[in-house]
């Protein structure tokens, strides 16, 4: 978790020094502000709280954590020691980071520190949700039920990424091969065709048979504009992702782009839904649970509408009525909220709400799948038939001359 400075004054004038761990700038300068603070500086501190492993390269996929979890449960639950579980889970463990973070967690455990405390120090394999079940386990004597429901919920998540990528493979391989098929009729195919129109005496081209000589022309001579243009745009987009207006801008376009725009809110939606469904199951206190889903969304639009909602919950508001006027969350999501709140069961309704969320999301990926693939069709059949009317438009005309002549 990112470590921040901030520089706040109290009620009297007084300005505070201090440090903070949050999700995010936004929920920290949130939580000063609800504690009677104004912020007057706020920054992250580079390379804080975070501990360098070896054990090979890349990350720690979330099914590597489900199974480690659903593993240390069934010990935890059987009366192995935690030292002892801990042990084992690093014999078993296959990814090679994994193995070296769960030594040195045994490590600390075993010096004297909890195991919140332990895992803390990867802020980038244990997110903020997974501490805080984990946390919220060993308050309550119940570490066992803690990352039971952890393994389940990463299963979950990992499930709908799956059915997401799953869905969006073909599409994406289907338009990558149409993209190499056209570049190299550009690049290979047209030059010749057009050396041959020069060989039949073709002065004047056609308009159509023209634009394409341009684009061929250009994308033989100075091809690396097109792979510099590509790097700039990615290059921008990463940029405007860094700072917050950007992220902002790119959050409300994720949530309103045609097709897609419907589809990323499902997903968000679900899993806010499951999220807060776990971290209440678990014991986790309300206004916590807010704040760490308000972390775990990935959007920063849905974030600001869940923090909004924590201060009205910390004045005596219920969750379902700032939800409902932020007009991010459907209609039956915040009446399942409200029914939730007054009959007691509010965890078990989220569940609801993550499960039918979860199928919606299927039903849309089958429909969007099955509506891209026509018109990707129709869309590259268009492009060939273009490419194709543009080459023989020529050759026409010189047989139209030719009759003529005779």
């Amino acid at each position: 978790m990112p470590n921040y400075s901030y520089t706040i004054r109290d009620a009297t004038g007084s300005v505070i020094p201090g440090a903070s761990e949050a999700e995010n700038e936004d929920i920290l300068r949130k939580r000063l502000t609800e504690q009677g603070f104004t912020v007057v500086e706020l920054k992250q501190i580079k390379g804080a709280g975070q501990k360098k492993i070896g054990g090979g390269f890349g990350g720690v996929k979330k099914t590597d954590l489900s199974i480690m979890c659903r593993q240390f449960s069934t010990m935890i639950d059987a009366g192995v020691s935690l030292v002892r579980c801990l042990n084992v889970l690093t014999e078993q463990a296959v990814n090679p980071k994994l193995k070296a973070i769960l030594a040195d967690v045994q490590n600390s455990v075993e010096g004297g520190q909890t195991l919140t405390k332990a895992l803390e120090k990867y802020p980038q394999i244990f997110d903020r949700l997974f501490l805080g079940l984990v946390n919220a386990g060993e308050i309550g004597g119940a570490l066992e039920e803690s990352l039971q429901r952890l393994s389940q919920f990463l299963e979950k998540d990992v499930e709908l990424r799956r059915k997401v990528k799953a869905a969006m493979t073909y599409p994406v391989m289907i338009l990558a091969f149409a993209t190499m098929m056209i570049f190299f009729l550009m690049i290979v195919i047209l030059p010749k065709f057009m050396g041959m129109f020069v060989d039949l005496g073709i002065k004047e081209l056609p308009v159509p048979t023209a634009i394409l000589k341009a684009t061929s022309d250009f994308l033989v001579a100075k091809w690396y504009f097109a792979i510099l243009g590509f790097v700039a745009f990615s290059v921008a987009i990463r940029l405007m992702a860094a700072t917050k207006a950007g992220r902002r801008a790119l959050d409300t376009w994720k949530l309103k782009a045609p097709v897609f725009g419907k589809l990323n809110h499902k997903v968000a939606i679900a899993r806010f839904a499951r999220t807060l469904a776990t971290l209440l199951s678990s014991g986790v206190a309300i206004l916590q649970a807010m704040e760490t889903v308000a972390g775990t969304v990935s959007n920063d639009i849905i974030s600001d509408a869940l923090l909004e909602a924590r201060a009205r919950i910390r004045e005596g508001d219920r969750i379902a009525e700032p939800l409902g006027k932020s007009k991010l969350f459907p209609p039956m999501v915040v009446q399942m909220i409200s029914i939730g709140e007054e009959s007691g069961s509010l965890d078990p309704m989220l569940s609801k709400v993550a499960d039918f969320y979860e199928d919606e999301v299927e039903a849309a990926l089958s429909s969007l799948t099955a509506a891209i693939e026509p018109v990707m069709i129709i869309g590259l059949g268009f492009i060939v038939g273009f490419i194709v009317i543009s080459l023989f438009l020529p050759l026409i005309a010189v047989i139209q001359n030719l009759s003529g002549g005779q």
